[in-house]
């Protein structure tokens, strides 16, 4: 039995899982840049398959998914969670085993797709020796959290544990379904599922990979650290809860909309397309929620970085959710689907969302992990005006290339045949495509300074030693 009164918070792997996350970061997000420049010059991956874009794609989605997501998921799941339940982490070297185990399969597994190995489906295109190593890697995870909140000294379970356990329990479940495989060698297998139903595991996989890992789990972050950092109680507690299950429920339908107009039965995309819009109630309350918690505080964006970026977080959250609906009805899609407007959607989401809010949160508790202030608050604030401005830039182009190339491919002639051939319309992106090129780089000049920031503030510290709060006798439960 744990000795609470005599324990201490296990911090130091919320540190190395932090450093993991840049470091991710920084090398996906510059594998990102040079995609677009392929897209420019395609002669720039100089013949090597290794350099091509299809190889080069999935290992850019999985760095950011998975090495700098879910590393930063990690890494605040395990600090939040025992300040909210008032105890140690349980079992903190299968925590640390976590924290290195999971860099290890996204390093080997980005080195597979390099070569070539690739199961070819969307953000699960590692085979099936990863996928297996990802599944025992995960378990280990939800053994840590959920094993603390089982010992906590706390009798409520606060929000934003609800968020990170959906996280952990819904991805577990997507990710063995949807990696259900018949293995004909140790580097190549094939689904168990074919033609409509491959598509619609396999979208009910992908769309639900965003819902829980880049938003459910982001929104565990936010409901913890937004109050955090404002110095304020969340504005609405019962709200908060509602949200929690309306977006559980209605989420986890919503994957075929990217199916609109395929083989898969109608019904399915119509049911795709009412809970996609349902889904904006309990997107837009967390939304409201958090931007409520922080009204009475709007005095510290003058001088706190942290909660610029996670403030600037929660109005590209807002956009996103409102965007992702919009373009789950099929007269949008007709227009949307399988151009850049795809590509600008996710994006507003994945650096004005998830990259905002966990920079935030970075900022705010890496000084606080080691006992000192931020290296440079000044390299924090250009850091976010280059983040803005990459992000806008971004979303811009796609937009701009997404509903051209939507309304051209569109347009027919006087007998019915195509206006403009394939060739032609993707000749026409050049500028659009230098644009992303200029914010990707914007974006991730920005990162670097983070990087650097923060290793500054690391640099020859280790972690604060906190000492969990002790039980108050009286109520038997923590003070």
């Amino acid at each position: 039995m744990i000795d609470v009164n005599n324990s201490t918070y296990h911090d130091k792997v919320v540190i190395r899982l932090i450093q993991f996350s840049v470091i991710w970061a920084v090398v996906a997000m510059t594998v990102g840049v040079y995609l677009s420049a392929e897209l420019i010059w395609p002669t720039i991956d100089f013949g090597q398959f290794w350099l091509s874009f299809g190889r080069l794609r999935p290992l850019h989605t999985n760095g950011i998914l998975f090495g700098f997501g879910v590393s930063a998921l990690m890494g605040t799941a395990f600090y939040s969670v025992q300040r909210t339940s008032h105890v140690p982490l349980f079992a903190p070297k299968l925590a640390w085993f976590c924290c290195f185990a999971w860099q290890l399969v996204v390093l080997t597994g980005g080195i597979s797709l390099l070569g070539g190995m690739t199961s070819s489906k969307e953000y699960a295109e590692l085979e099936w020796p990863f996928d297996i190593a990802i599944t025992i890697v995960w378990v280990c995870f939800g053994i840590v959290f959920f094993g603390t909140i089982a010992t906590r000294k706390i009798k409520q379970i606060y929000i934003s544990n609800w968020f990170y356990g959906s996280l952990i329990i819904v991805i577990a479940m997507l990710h063995i379904v949807n990696s259900l495989a018949i293995p004909v060698s140790l580097t190549k297998s094939y689904s168990i599922y074919a033609g409509a139903q491959d598509a619609v595991v396999q979208w009910w996989y992908g769309h639900n990979a965003v819902g829980f890992l880049m938003t459910g789990g982001y929104l565990g972050m936010m409901y913890y650290f937004l109050p955090k950092q404002a110095g304020r109680p969340i504005w609405s507690y019962r709200l908060s809860v509602v949200a929690f299950w309306a977006f559980v429920y209605s989420y986890i339908w919503a994957g075929p909309h990217h199916l609109h107009f395929s083989a898969i039965p109608e019904w399915v995309q119509s049911l795709a397309v009412v809970m996609s819009i349902i889904l904006l109630l309990p997107s837009w309350a967390s939304m409201i929620n958090g931007i409520m918690t922080v009204s009475t505080a709007w005095e510290k964006l003058k001088t706190d970085p942290a909660l610029k970026f996670i403030v600037l977080s929660l109005a590209f959250y807002g956009l996103a959710t409102f965007e992702g609906p919009m373009m789950a009805l099929r007269s949008v899609n007709v227009v949307s689907h399988f151009t850049d407007w795809t590509i600008g959607h996710v994006h507003s989401g994945a650096l004005g969302w998830n990259a905002m809010v966990t920079y935030g949160t970075f900022y705010f508790l890496v000084p606080r992990l080691v006992g000192v202030e931020l290296h440079s608050v000044r390299l924090a604030n250009i850091h976010f005006w280059l983040a803005l401005a990459g992000t806008m830039l971004y979303i811009i182009a796609m937009w701009g290339a997404g509903v051209s190339q939507g309304l051209l491919w569109l347009s027919i002639d006087e007998i019915g045949e195509l206006s403009f051939s394939f060739k032609d319309i993707m000749s026409s992106m050049t500028p659009y495509y230098a644009l992303r090129l200029v914010a990707g780089l914007i974006f991730l000049g920005g990162t670097v300074l983070m990087a650097y920031n923060l290793f500054m503030t690391l640099k020859g510290r280790d972690a604060v030693v906190v000492k969990v709060p002790p039980v108050d006798p009286a109520y038997g439960v923590n003070s």
